[in-house]
């Protein structure tokens, strides 16, 4: 029986995704020993400091990936919004797996159930990570004081209930994989916050001359999943983007077409720049970059410049 390793990050949502991706891998190959091994990233270990201000080039990634290279573990289990878009020389996205709604969720202190970002208070306490959400909040909130917060989703939490902010911005879909959905009082719709690329699904990452683990992770892989998700990450890449520049995308596969629309956003909320494209669902990659080409026409690079002055470039 060959033993076939899975490296992952050890938080608890890390963790829940990988043995769901381990326990798939095992009903599909029951002749294979699936195991998981487990490690922190550059990410897990810096939680004093900003996500922006670290730098985000394999924040998240590349103690996994060394682990590959090296032959330590055979393949990794990503949250795709976390896996850059240029991989190592030697390693490849293998599979995607369907998406959980990628959507962002509000979740409130207990002294606001029930309510609405609409119906805060001015100088209320948001609390975020991504300057994705940070940026198009600010666009349509600017009387909120928006503050940054870290650690793990347990963590975030508790700081909420603690009472150090009125409520925090976090992922639908690490809240319900978590079986938190009870905790989400708002899901922010794509005319308040577009998602990150990638985000509600898992990325698979291995090595591109292993053609038997290529072969095995191949029953993960979601088609429509996969078509949108490659658009997302064409557009990005082709934009320079990185996990925290502030670009949001949201997409729709429908009768093998392709629905994208975008927005790149400046740090302070001011400028947002939006652009749709629709394409044909069989060149993900292409529709992709077509948007990114509009985004810059619609006047994106001048925000983006601006961005990579101050946080630098993604990868």
């Amino acid at each position: 029986m060959r033993s076939v390793i899975i490296g992952t990050r050890d938080s608890e949502l890390a963790l829940v995704q990988t043995h769901w991706v381990q326990q798939e891998l095992q009903q599909a190959h029951p002749d294979y020993a699936i195991e998981v091994l487990q490690m922190k990233t550059q990410g897990d270990k810096i939680l004093d400091v900003a996500l922006a201000k670290i730098g985000d080039k394999g924040l998240f990634t590349k103690e996994l990936e060394a682990a590959m290279l090296t032959g330590r573990t055979h393949l990794a289990v990503h949250s795709l919004k976390d896996l850059p878009t240029t991989l190592p020389e030697g390693l490849v996205l293998a599979a995607i797996t369907e998406r959980e709604d990628p959507a962002d969720a509000v979740v409130m202190h207990g002294r606001w159930d029930g309510r609405t970002l609409d119906e805060l208070p001015e100088g209320s306490v948001i609390g975020t990570s991504s300057l994705r959400r940070l940026a198009q909040l600010r666009s349509r909130y600017p009387g909120f004081d928006f503050q940054d917060i870290r650690g793990n989703l347990n963590t975030r939490l508790k700081k909420l209930d603690d009472g150090k902010y009125d409520a925090i911005v976090l992922a639908v879909a690490g809240l319900r994989r978590l079986g938190w959905h009870e905790r989400i009082t708002q899901v922010l719709s794509p005319e308040i916050s577009l998602h990150a690329v990638g985000q509600g699904a898992l990325g698979i990452e291995c090595r591109a001359d292993d053609p038997d683990i290529l072969q095995l992770v191949g029953v993960l892989n979601h088609l429509p999943t996969a078509l949108r998700c490659r658009a997302e990450r064409a557009m990005l890449r082709s934009l320079e983007g990185g996990c925290q520049v502030p670009i949001g995308v949201n997409s729709r596969f429908d009768d093998d077409t392709l629905y994208l629309q975008a927005v790149v956003a400046s740090l302070d909320g001011k400028h947002l720049i939006r652009a749709e494209h629709t394409g044909p669902a069989r060149e993900p990659e292409a529709a992709g970059v077509t948007l990114a080409g509009k985004l810059r026409a619609n006047g994106a690079q001048a925000v983006l410049d601006q961005i990579f002055q101050t946080v630098g470039r993604g990868s």
